[in-house]
C-alpha cells in the first residue's frame, strides 16, 4: 500500500515541505555572489550544470541522486510540439519523469528520471539578459529539481518571489 493511500494529505504535505526546502536552496544558490561560471565550462556542459549542482544543499542532492542530468544543445521537435513552443529558443531546461508526489513503490517507470538543460538557449537568454551565466544555469536546474518535487511552475515562481525579498 503507498504512502498516499494510507494518508491522502502525505503528498501535499510533502511538497509543502519541500516549497520550504527549494526557497532555502534558491536563497543559498542564487544569493550571495551566485554561481560563476565561465563559457568555456558551459561549452562542456556538463561541468556547469556539475557547478550548478555542486552548490545544493546535500538535502536536495540526496533527493536527486537518481535524476540524470543531461545537456543538449536544443530541445527535440518531438518536445517542443507537446509544450506548444515554437522556437528551439524557448526553452532553457526539462523535467522529464514522474514527480515525487506522484511516485508509489508499486509503480516502476520504464524510464528514467532526467532533468535535460538546452545549452544554445541558455547562451542566447545570456547574450539577451544581464544575468550571470551561472546563475541562469543555477535557476534553470533549480526550476527543474523544483517539477521534480511536484512543483508547478506558479509554485516556483512564488517561492523565488518570497526568496527574493
Amino acid at each position: 500500500m503507498t504512502e498516499a493511500a494510507l494518508d491522502p494529505a502525505a503528498p501535499r504535505r510533502r511538497a509543502a515541505s519541500l516549497t520550504l526546502r527549494l526557497a532555502v536552496a534558491i536563497a543559498l544558490v542564487l544569493g550571495a555572489g551566485g554561481v560563476v561560471v565561465t563559457l568555456a565550462a558551459l561549452a562542456y556542459g556538463r561541468q556547469a550544470a556539475q557547478e550548478a549542482y555542486d552548490r545544493l544543499p546535500s538535502t536536495f542532492r540526496d533527493m536527486t541522486k537518481d535524476v540524470l542530468i543531461r545537456v543538449e544543445d536544443f530541445p527535440t521537435d518531438e518536445v517542443l510540439d507537446s509544450l506548444g513552443i515554437d522556437s528551439p529558443f524557448g526553452l532553457l531546461g526539462l523535467y522529464q519523469g514522474v514527480d515525487l508526489t506522484r511516485q508509489s513503490v508499486l509503480d516502476v517507470s520504464a524510464l528514467p528520471e532526467m532533468i535535460f538543460l538546452y545549452r544554445r538557449p541558455i547562451l542566447d537568454y545570456w547574450a539577451e539578459h544581464e544575468d550571470k551565466l551561472g546563475d541562469i544555469i543555477a535557476h534553470v536546474l533549480v526550476h527543474e529539481i523544483g517539477h521534480h518535487f511536484g512543483l508547478s511552475d506558479d509554485d516556483m515562481e512564488r517561492i523565488e518571489s518570497e526568496a527574493a525579498s
